[in-house]
């Protein structure tokens, strides 16, 4: 490996008279010298490009080739086509923030599009041009709330929210004065009646999760009205792929509705990047954190595309900033575009369904054919969990020796849980002789 600088002695030279600057070691003078790096890093020497890909398939035969049942946030899709052939494409592949509407009207499009869909998805007013990924999304949208609220320093979420989502929110807000209480589950749900214990005048949000961390479907009927009437709002976290057939955040009457569009085109890419979206009522247009774009007309009348309500810390007084998110992720979030415009509202229905069919085809067969019990007796997506009778995480070690990734023990999401639960997710892309193959292992491991 070797540093690679484009320009010249000469060019460089140049740069440095016009700032006034002696050398370019002057320009970092106010680091301490006491805290600069000495030496040369400790890298490999650099390889030609036949060397370079032969090292990387060396690296890539030692990835496992199997079946995913796995989820926990992550999903194994199906991806059409039309997704890598419109991402791959370089104005889209080698492009950054587009800060220049006049040079970057595609990619301001194409993120208008993105805002448009998640505002049908969520059935909610207004989105953003995405963010990191659903844990940030989640802690965003907590911020969002306390920035909208009067007097507030409280946080309520749901137990059954994703712990990763839960630790993001700890870090997030560990050097703020914002408190975050915890709300207890009940049968693998929120327990709905621990949420009107909790409310008072200090109490911003509450945050939730549908499906949840198991799986489980959430019902929150009633559940905006008694926040609402407590002048707080309402968020809810939903895996997006589920909002094809289920009811939507904006219809159980959330004010912020959030997740991740990782099930939108996106692989799983050994945990990521992915997209995290957030949609709003139009009252908290103006908290709404990173940016958003706009469709306008040019002087000649032609429609345009404008970023516009920069509320960044980049382009204001950064004490007044709602937020400090410095990439929009365009091209991930390009690919859920494409995405969704390739499957069409039919074919996201279509596919939401097939998910939850097939999941509940396997759960039945799970039950009926191994030692394997149900958690909890709760409506589920593509999702759910399941007692098995040793630990999770020895059963999906032995089933990887078949080819198969059996799902995600909990134990590794939450070290308080079971070490006998095991979160198994079924998505469109698996078949009947994939489910086959699944059940002949499991029972091969366990007698």
């Amino acid at each position: 490996m070797f540093a690679y600088l484009p320009h010249t002695e000469d060019e460089i030279k140049q740069m440095l008279d016009d700032i006034g600057a002696s050398s370019v070691d002057e320009l970092f003078a106010d680091i301490p010298e006491a805290i600069r790096f000495k030496g040369t890093l400790d890298l490999p020497k650099g390889q030609s490009e036949l060397e370079v890909f032969k090292r990387l398939n060396e690296l890539a035969q030692k990835n496992k080739q199997a079946v995913s049942f796995m989820g926990a946030g992550s999903y194994d899709h199906l991806i059409p086509s039309t997704v890598g052939a419109l991402m791959g494409r370089t104005e889209f592949y080698t492009s950054y923030t587009p800060y220049q509407p006049e040079i970057s009207q595609g990619v301001l499009q194409a993120i208008f599009e993105f805002q448009t869909l998640m505002c049908e998805l969520t059935s909610l007013d207004v989105s953003n041009a995405s963010l990191y990924d659903g844990s940030t999304a989640a802690s965003e949208a907590c911020a969002l709330a306390i920035n909208s609220t009067r007097k507030t320093d409280t946080v309520l979420y749901s137990a059954t929210i994703h712990p990763y989502t839960k630790q993001v929110m700890e870090t997030y807000f560990a050097d703020l004065d914002v408190k975050l209480v915890e709300l207890p589950s009940k049968d693998g749900v929120l327990d709905l009646f621990s949420v009107k214990e909790n409310l008072d005048s200090s109490v911003a949000a509450l945050l939730v999760q549908s499906p949840n961390v198991y799986g489980y479907l959430e019902d929150y009927t009633g559940v905006a009205d008694l926040l609402h009437e407590n002048k707080s709002l309402f968020i809810i976290s939903s895996n997006p792929m589920s909002l094809g057939a289920l009811k939507s955040q904006g219809e159980w009457g959330a004010d912020i509705a959030i997740g991740d569009t990782q099930p939108f085109g996106l692989p799983s890419y050994y945990g990521g990047p992915s997209v995290g979206y957030i949609a709003a009522r139009e009252k908290l247009l103006r908290k709404m954190p990173g940016r958003i774009v706009g469709q306008t007309v040019d002087e000649d009348g032609k429609r345009a595309f404008v970023l516009t309500l920069q509320a960044r810390e980049q382009h204001i007084k950064r004490e007044r900033a709602t937020s400090n998110i410095c990439s929009n992720q365009a091209l991930a979030a390009l690919a859920s575009t494409v995405y969704l415009s390739t499957v069409g509202r039919e074919g996201l229905k279509e596919l939401s369904e097939q998910n939850m069919q097939k999941a509940h085809y396997f759960f039945d067969r799970l039950m009926d054919e191994t030692g394997a019990e149900e958690y909890a007796e709760q409506p589920f997506f593509n999702e759910f969990c399941i007692k098995v009778p040793m630990d999770a995480r020895k059963l999906v070690k032995e089933m990887e020796k078949d080819g198969i990734f059996a799902g995600v023990p909990m134990i590794d999401l939450d070290p308080s849980q079971s070490e006998n639960l095991l979160l198994v997710a079924v998505t469109e892309k698996r078949t009947v002789a994939e489910m086959d193959r699944y059940i002949e292992s499991m029972k091969g491991v366990l007698k």
